[in-house]
């Protein structure tokens, strides 16, 4: 991976990180600012405001009109697009190599210049609303995944959804958003990577050009509540109109800089991945669950800090739910003393196999330098990935079973469908 991810790295006098990786294959080149600007780093009152400027840096600038930046580059044959995560937010554009010089023009401009006023904050703050009760209010079980974090964290801001509450959204002032912008945004807390047909000095001195005259800000420590050990197993009951009831469990595991991360992916691969994984094979086939998932993102989009293992079972009509779900307690806790070196080796073939597939993307390979580095401040650490995996052994995976696993350290919400005329008293989810 070394050889994939060789980017050169370079810090310009006022913080600003950049990441280069020449290659010549194809004309066609992968631009990218990622920003130390997730939730994680909001505060009670301003939740979602890290999603709300991802669309807020499209409401135009002192030059360019609204979403006129996105135009512009789909005129010349480029993609755009960006995303927010818990950890930060990203900026991406896929272009023609000629159009290099362009697409750093206007990402400096726009971060430079950016128009932030009282009719384009309501016009956002509009969308994110809608595309939230999209998200949470009108999917079955959007909300109960919001409030399952809210009850696995008591303190860390993983405790609030991405695309915050609606309640701070409906607060949220332009005062605000110029101080968020103002801290968040600053030279110190961005790498920009560039990935593809380039000459890393020429584009070295472009970025350069654009970007060195933005002022380095002064360096504010960043204060996070840590999360303390959870001393015993959390439980709630979530009730909505759904068709299928559904039970979630949350377990706290480490973060990306974590060894045990390796163990944990492929113990997810081991559980669920494909029809011959252990839930699929137990569950799933015979129809005692619809659904039955254990879930982490992998890198590079595995949480900064102490993040959640979920497994979620959806019911079936056959089956009922408490029933199976007890059954599925009894499995994960048999696989301590029946896991084989096979299942292993076979979850270590699919993750890797999906991971190769992914290198062969400019695209990618950007993501894992870029967001690396802003997470851990070493984009080198993502070289370590594929031998990790492959150094994984049965028993790292049935030591983090036994470490992470137990129902102390277990959040446990289920999901109990209602009637039209029940979910009238509840009101909306809002």
């Amino acid at each position: 991976m070394e050889v994939l991810l060789n980017f050169r790295r370079y810090l310009l006098d006022n913080g600003l990180r950049v990441l280069i990786l020449e290659d010549r294959t194809l004309p066609i080149v992968s631009f990218q600012v990622h920003f130390a600007a997730g939730s994680r780093y909001e505060l009670p009152g301003i939740t979602g405001i890290s999603h709300l400027f991802e669309h807020m840096m499209f409401r135009g600038t002192s030059k360019l009109g609204p979403e006129e930046f996105s135009k512009i580059i789909q005129a010349r044959g480029g993609v755009v697009n960006a995303f927010t995560t818990f950890d930060h937010t990203t900026y991406w554009e896929n272009i023609p190599s000629k159009e290099l010089e362009l697409v750093i023009e206007l990402e400096a401009h726009r971060l430079k210049e950016l128009r932030i006023t009282e009719e384009n904050l309501a016009t956002e703050l509009e969308v994110v609303r809608s595309e939230r009760k999209m998200r949470i209010a009108n999917t079955p079980y959007g909300a109960a995944l919001e409030e399952l974090f809210s009850l696995a964290y008591l303190r860390h801001p993983y405790r609030w959804p991405v695309i915050g509450w609606d309640q701070d959204l409906r607060r949220l002032t332009v005062k605000d958003c110029l101080e968020y912008f103002r801290r968040r945004y600053a030279p110190s807390r961005a790498v920009i990577v560039v990935a593809g047909d380039v000459n890393p000095e020429r584009t070295l001195k472009l970025i350069e050009q654009n970007y060195a005259d933005l002022p380095a800000s002064d360096e504010e420590k960043d204060f996070i509540e840590i999360e303390p050990p959870q001393r015993g197993e959390r439980t709630a009951v979530f009730k909505k109109r759904v068709e299928l009831g559904a039970f979630f469990w949350a377990f706290h595991v480490p973060g990306i800089e974590s060894e045990d991360v390796y163990a944990l992916l492929l113990l997810a691969y081991i559980l669920s991945v494909g029809k011959t994984s252990r839930f699929w094979k137990r569950f799933v086939k015979n129809g005692s669950l619809t659904e039955l998932k254990a879930q982490v993102d992998p890198p590079p989009f595995w949480p900064k800090d102490p993040a959640l293992f979920i497994i979620y079972g959806i019911a079936s009509p056959k089956v009922p739910l408490a029933e199976v779900e007890e059954e599925v307690w009894k499995e994960l806790n048999s696989l301590k003393d029946t896991l084989s070196d096979d299942e292993v080796k076979k979850a270590q073939k699919l993750y890797l196999s999906s991971l190769w597939d992914q290198l062969e993307s400019l695209f990618f390979r950007a993501l894992l330098g870029g967001i690396y580095e802003v997470k851990t401040g070493d984009f080198r650490k993502a070289w370590e990935i594929e031998e990790k995996i492959k150094r994984t052994e049965k028993e790292d995976i049935t030591r983090v079973l036994e470490r992470y696993f137990q129902k102390d350290n277990r959040t446990r919400l289920i999901v109990e469908p209602i009637t039209v005329e029940e979910e009238e008293k509840f009101g909306l989810i809002e």
